[in-house]
């Protein structure tokens, strides 16, 4: 059991850092540094960027609860 939470953990690690990755990519240089364009702050997302956040989103809560439960379990 506790590799099936080692793998687990792994795999949703990864794809967590991916789906972030993706999320940056049309990203400006400045905008990582803290500055932005004003205008891109209140966009509402769509298509396949809604579908990125979303899955974001659930593989993010997906490593909380693992790593809470590998915890929990097995120390």
């Amino acid at each position: 059991m506790k590799t099936f939470f080692n793998i687990a953990l792994i795999i949703t690690s990864i794809a967590t850092i991916v789906l972030v990755v993706l999320q940056n990519r049309g990203v400006g240089m400045g905008s990582i540094a803290g500055g932005s364009d004003p205008s891109t702050i209140f966009t509402q997302r769509r298509g396949v960027e809604k579908v990125i956040f979303n899955l974001t989103m659930v593989f993010s809560i997906l490593l909380v609860v693992l790593v809470i439960l590998s915890i929990l379990l097995f120390n």
